[in-house]
């Protein structure tokens, strides 16, 4: 059926080794709700603290408002962005990670953990 060495390193976890496409329904929820160019960095972004759209955008850098809303929409689906209105004049809308969104912040840093590492492999392999 299904071959993991990711699920080698989790022998003790009796629930996980006895069904296997559990654990491949779970990590494809995960890509699902964090997949595609922007969500990432959106959810870095707002790992900072509440930040405000343009803010956002601003910190962004090349996201078009048009998709900072969109993938704002599905964050915010997915319980990962909560977006805050206040009441004032003129309307302040701000966004922040919500308690399974800061979860993400471990992804996050492993990500950057292993992609600053696949890099300095790949870059010492073309210099070599």
């Amino acid at each position: 059926m299904y071959s993991f060495r990711v699920m080698e390193g989790l022998k003790d976890f009796k629930e996980i080794n006895s069904c296997p496409v559990r654990y491949v329904l779970a990590v494809n929820d995960a890509l699902n709700a964090i997949s595609g160019k922007w969500k990432m960095p959106i959810i870095a972004s707002l790992s900072k603290g509440k930040m405000r759209f343009k803010d956002m955008e601003n910190n962004i850098g090349k996201i078009t408002p048009r998709m900072l809303s969109k993938e704002l929409k599905d964050l915010e689906m997915n319980g990962i962005v909560n977006r805050i209105v206040h009441n004032s004049t003129p309307v302040l809308i701000e966004y922040e990670l919500s308690d399974s969104g800061k979860d993400l912040t471990e992804v996050l840093n492993a990500m950057i953990k292993w992609g600053l590492k696949h890099r300095k492999v790949n870059l010492e392999a073309v210099m070599s």
